[in-house]
């Protein structure tokens, strides 16, 4: 249940005339969030090749009127909403300066020089990420159904709806005059997905300028009007290769064979007793070697995914794993000379650090006080996002559906349907205006 306080800020936010400016604009916009949807998913965005849909995002960011606008060294698309914009959000103004987003809005010497002047102030990031899972050359072109809502296209969901959210968030905004009294940070993020391994947040959180700056994040992703993820799962991922000789399968019987060697590994990890609280588990997801069928294999390859909620366990379990590979690999070393050894090489391609949101965190009676308000189911989630960043450093920080509906998730048949997509939107911007709040109020005192 929100705590009387957060029902009644989140009650007197929405009473405000130009909260309800930014309601208006999300109820009669809702084709140009589509069509915005439609423009970038066609664009291909796989991990580490980004560049040109970010390219598209600079122009919408251009084209909403935001500040300081500017793509990253890592490539994330940034700007600002801040109070030299427009009046200061309690303001109960009914005639908007601004009646539409203003068009090809060409950036200042000071628009891109991001936190100028800024460098104490607290900032709340709202962002969804550009990348999707499928690979370079893969046909992203939509397809609309004629008797259906419905939208068919690869990324179309995940993560083209949060994308599009972030836009429409961005252009309430900006209709409604509503300037929050800090700066929002919307960024469209780079490296979410696979092996991209949260690049694009590593960056922000990490090395951008905006790092000690953010104090709250707010990840979009995907469809959903209910779930919000506050527990952020952690994962390790692993390449393991054993390297040998290689030969001739009946010249050279007896080389330790390293596909047989790893698979003698693979079934060993395979029958570790895996803790369910907290939960912890173990997948192989690609095994690789070999050149032949009467070939001992020089190599053998295989990709591992450790996830945890807790990451002492996680750190734990890759220890185990590390001693199985290394005291197997011993033996065979020993069982017959061999020219070159044998060898074991473990990479880590990707580690997602574990955290969760507090029970008594302010977001989360926001969130609880929004979803009560609009008559909305309050489901808190476990998940692998953006949000994993910030959670594990502390800060308060959510990944949260942006309506409709959608399937095929990481699939060429996914699909989206954004029927009902205003009331999560709605959800969205109540959540974000309240959390600026309370920053801010924190911030003063």
């Amino acid at each position: 249940m929100p705590t009387s306080s957060a029902q009644r800020r989140i009650t007197r936010l929405a009473t405000l005339t130009a909260v309800h400016r930014a309601f208006h604009w999300l109820h009669l916009h809702q084709p140009r969030l589509r069509q915005w949807q439609l423009e970038l998913v066609s664009i291909p965005a796989p991990s580490f090749g980004e560049s040109a849909r970010a390219a598209w995002f600079l122009d919408r960011f251009h084209q909403l009127g935001l500040t300081n606008i500017h793509i990253d060294d890592e490539g994330n698309v940034l700007a600002e909403l801040t109070s030299e914009l427009t009046a200061e959000l309690p303001t109960d103004n009914p005639t908007p300066s601004h009646p539409e987003p203003p068009p090809n809005l060409q950036p200042s010497a000071s628009e891109v020089s991001p936190a100028a002047g800024l460098a104490d102030t607290p900032c709340i990031l709202l962002s969804a990420h550009l990348d999707t899972v499928f690979p370079a050359g893969t046909d992203c072109q939509p397809t609309e159904m004629p008797d259906s809502a419905r939208i068919y296209a690869p990324g179309i969901c995940d993560n083209a709806a949060g994308l599009s959210a972030l836009l429409g968030i961005a252009a309430a905004l900006r209709y409604a005059n509503i300037t929050p009294p800090l700066p929002i940070l919307f960024a469209a993020n780079v490296g979410e997905e696979g092996e991209g391994d949260l690049r694009g947040m590593r960056h922000l959180f990490e090395r951008g300028p905006y790092r000690r700056r953010i104090a709250a994040a707010i990840a979009l992703e995907g469809s959903g009007t209910s779930a919000v993820v506050t527990q952020a799962l952690g994962s390790l991922r692993f390449r393991v290769t054993i390297t040998g000789p290689g030969g001739h399968s009946w010249t050279d019987a007896g080389t330790p064979n390293p596909i047989l060697i790893l698979s003698r590994a693979l079934t060993q990890i395979a029958e570790l007793k895996l803790p369910t609280r907290p939960l912890t588990t173990i997948n192989v997801g690609h095994i690789s070697g070999g050149t032949s069928v009467n070939s001992i294999p020089e190599s053998a390859t295989a990709l591992l995914d450790l996830r945890s909620t807790d990451p002492t366990q996680l750190v734990a379990t890759a220890t185990r794993i590390h001693q199985i590979l290394d005291d197997l690999l011993s033996t065979f070393a020993t069982h017959k000379t061999t020219e070159p050894p044998l060898r074991l090489h473990i990479q880590t391609i990707g580690m997602r650090p574990a955290g969760t949101l507090p029970d008594d965190s302010p977001i989360l009676q926001s969130i609880r006080a929004v979803d009560r308000h609009l008559s909305l189911r309050t489901e808190l989630r476990l998940g692998s996002t953006d949000a994993n960043i910030p959670l594990s450093r502390g800060l308060p920080a959510i990944a949260i559906g942006t309506g409709g509906t959608g399937g095929g998730i990481h699939t060429l048949q996914e699909w989206y349907d954004p029927t009902g997509r205003e009331t999560a939107l709605r959800r969205i911007l109540l959540i974000l205006l309240d959390t600026i709040q309370i920053t801010a109020e924190d911030h003063r005192t």
